[in-house]
């Protein structure tokens, strides 16, 4: 597919090949629909705030990097976690993905549909996709805007 990516580099390239061939997600970031709130980290999770509560998730980027999803191991309401901590990890047919606490929290709800539907993460990664709600008990630090995360991912996606 890299091999590809320099083909459709022009316009008119782009728009008449059929949406297969073109590059995905990693060249061009898409953008997170619904949430103005919204915060991301450079490990490609974002996170939505309301009343200290986040609902936290993968991003698109993410989500095209690691496959179709299979399994999500989320954890246990309740459960307490520092920042920086794995706080679930996403299995897929390519790889095993770490989701990190983006600050120090408790898990206070998970996305029980993940469980039957894991593939919702693929499907839908900035809404039904969502993973789990924590409360925090610590200042996030390191987040971006919506802006600096493509910058970020562009450049991540140009390293490759």
């Amino acid at each position: 597919m890299a091999m590809l990516a320099g083909v459709f580099r022009s316009s008119a390239l782009r728009r008449a090949a059929p949406a297969v061939l073109r590059p995905t997600t990693f060249a061009r970031p898409m953008r997170f629909r619904g949430f103005s709130d919204v915060v991301f980290m450079k490990t490609h999770e974002w996170i939505k705030t309301e009343a200290g509560v986040g609902t936290l998730g993968i991003t698109d980027f993410a989500q095209g990097q690691l496959g179709e999803v299979v399994y999500c191991d989320l954890p246990e309401v309740g459960a307490k976690f520092k920042g920086k901590d794995t706080i679930c990890t996403l299995e897929s047919v390519k790889a095993v993905g770490e989701v990190y606490a983006p600050a120090d929290c408790e898990v206070v709800e998970v996305n029980e549909t993940l469980a039957d539907v894991p593939a919702t993460v693929n499907s839908s990664p900035e809404s039904k996709g969502w993973l789990m709600k924590v409360k925090f008990s610590g200042e996030m630090t390191g987040t971006l805007d919506r802006k600096a995360y493509d910058v970020h991912v562009e450049a991540e996606a140009k390293e490759e």
